[in-house]
């Protein structure tokens, strides 16, 4: 939603963020003033607490003033900032993170990049395992320490702002972000093809900078242009329907969201079981609870008013972890369960589509979840009245999510993209395309529509349909939507339309090979800048201008 914002108001944003984060992380070591606020006996402050008597393992906690910083981060923040990633998409949250404001320090000083990420490729094919264990790491020191000692919070956010820029000054871009940061998990899972008021980038013009992709201003023009180093492919920034799509099979990727739910869920209920209650959790006594420390080594559990002889630092990740093993273990049945139920009714339906269905269940439920639970502390402190309207409004937000993702799929996200080509592609012909319109606009025409335009061309178009062909192609590649050996699959449907056969693709395909070779051969490009002076070597030696494209140098496998 604010990637159409100028960078310049973003940047402007983002100091004020950072800002704010600063002085949070400073009233966690020196904080005078906020204890009056939370003081009981002020009647005059909406923040003061009056519980009463908060059992933890049959005693009670009693109540008196604190400094409200632990209070904010976990009970407003952290809430806030999911709500955003939901609603107003991943791009709007990317856009004013204080972290990866922070984490640019070394971009915004002209450092380059010390190393590509490409070449560390157990972190590219392994960051999903990488950013969930960071996440349970992270909750595991929530509950026993991060959560109400000041101290250590201030410490754990300050480390964390050094981690992102050592991360960012190795591998440069939104390396933290994609690779390392544990909200990069979290946002993972709540966004899915897109947040519910996200902006569709690949029906945006091209060459445009989409959603929260890298960008700067120029300094001689004053216009925006991108400053992406391609630090991940199909990224979540630039296109993140397409990065969807792309890692939904991924290693890690089922294991992260079916996971995660198992995480909350075990963290959520972890405070009943070690309090023998929930009002320990609803009340936010724990995020200012003095005794957390000295805590570690005593029973961690309390059920049935009976103490459980496992100390809390031990209780912890063990509450944790077998929750995440019960909902892996219960998800994946569950999906076995339900893909068998729609094979059934649908023989065609596919294994991601299937997958993509369950992971958008596990969200509706996960943010659900989340604020019916979760984010109580803060909540139950409002008028009732407002209370029923947030719950109606989480509830109104994730079933307008569920519902229009719910038929979303990889083969719609793909029409819809060569749709939109097809039409840039037609308004760049010399011919009046909307004399066949019966007066409709080529830009209202939705892409079924677009595609039967594609077969009711005058037959004299012939060249035009290779040119339009020929222009979507090397438009694919140039934004990385496919790959030569994916291609021909790819544009399958407009191939059709057109009547052109699979010979014709590859006839094509080699003359872009010839014309623009960085299309095709990024990597080796840069093999042959280094160690060669010329690219002739790229040329097929019977290519021949005349003949309109080269002779047929890129073949397809051969059919088993």
């Amino acid at each position: 939603m604010l990637s159409k914002v100028s960078e310049s108001k973003m940047h402007i944003v983002r100091w004020i963020l950072a800002i704010g984060w600063l002085i949070l992380i400073i009233s966690l070591f020196y904080d005078p003033l906020t204890h009056y606020l939370t003081d009981p006996n002020n009647l005059f402050s909406p923040l003061r607490d009056h519980h009463g008597c908060i059992p933890i393992q049959n005693q009670c906690i009693s109540e008196k003033p604190y400094p409200i910083a632990t209070r904010v981060f976990w009970g407003m923040i952290v809430p806030s900032a999911i709500f955003i990633i939901f609603v107003f998409g991943h791009e709007s949250w990317r856009r004013i993170c204080p972290l990866y404001f922070f984490s640019q320090v070394t971009r915004s000083l002209g450092l380059k990049p010390r190393r590509n990420i490409e070449n560390n490729q157990w972190l590219v094919h392994n960051h999903f395992y990488l950013q969930f264990f960071l996440l349970f790491l992270g909750l595991n020191a929530r509950i026993l320490l991060i959560n109400s000692y000041r101290l250590v919070l201030g410490f754990f956010l300050i480390a964390t702002i050094f981690c992102a820029i050592a991360v960012v000054f190795i591998y440069g871009g939104r390396s933290w972000c994609h690779y390392v940061c544990p909200f990069g998990a979290v946002q993972t899972v709540f966004t899915g093809p897109k947040g519910l008021l996200g902006s569709s980038a690949h029906q945006a013009p091209t060459k445009t900078i989409t959603q929260s992709m890298c960008r700067t201003v120029d300094p001689t023009t004053g216009e925006e242009k991108s400053a992406c180093i391609g630090c991940k492919s199909s990224c979540m920034d630039i296109d993140a329907e397409q990065s969807y799509w792309s890692q939904l099979q991924k290693p890690g990727r089922k294991f992260l969201q079916y996971g995660y739910i198992g995480l909350a869920i075990g963290y959520f209920i972890y405070y009943g079981l070690y309090s023998g209650g929930f009002d320990y959790y609803f009340s936010g006594v724990w995020t200012h609870d003095s005794d957390s420390f000295s805590s570690l080594l005593e029973p961690g559990f309390y059920i049935a008013n009976q103490s459980i002889p496992i100390p809390k630092i031990m209780a912890v990740p063990l509450t944790l972890g077998l929750s995440i093993v019960i909902s892996y273990i219960t998800c994946d049945k569950l999906e076995k369960i339900y893909r068998g139920y729609l094979k059934q009714r649908y023989p065609d339906i596919t294994s991601q589509q299937v997958l993509h269905r369950v992971f958008s269940i596990i969200t509706f439920l996960a943010l659900n979840a989340f604020f019916v639970y979760g984010g109580r502390p803060e909540i139950i402190r409002l008028p009732m009245l407002v209370q029923l309207l947030f719950n109606g409004l989480i509830v109104l937000v994730s079933t307008i999510w569920l519902v229009r993702n719910w038929k979303r799929s990889s083969q719609k996200y793909r029409i819809e993209s060569l749709a939109h080509s097809f039409r840039r592609q037609l308004q760049k012909l010399p011919i009046d395309i909307e004399q066949f319109l019966n007066g409709r606009s080529l830009d209202k025409l939705k892409a079924d529509e677009l595609f039967v335009l594609a077969e009711v061309l005058p037959k004299s178009s012939q060249q035009d349909r290779r040119y339009i062909y020929k222009s979507m192609l090397e438009e694919a590649l140039a934004e990385k939507l496919t790959t030569s050996e994916q291609s021909t699959e790819y544009l399958a449907p407009i191939r059709q339309k057109f009547g052109l056969k699979e010979k014709e693709h590859y006839q094509i395909l080699s003359a872009i090979s010839h014309a623009r070779p960085e299309l095709l051969y990024p990597q080796q490009l840069k093999k042959t800048y280094t160690t060669q002076p010329s690219l002739t070597q790229l040329k097929h030696p019977q290519d021949s201008p005349a003949n309109g494209h080269a002779k047929t140098q890129i073949r397809p496998k051969k059919r088993r």
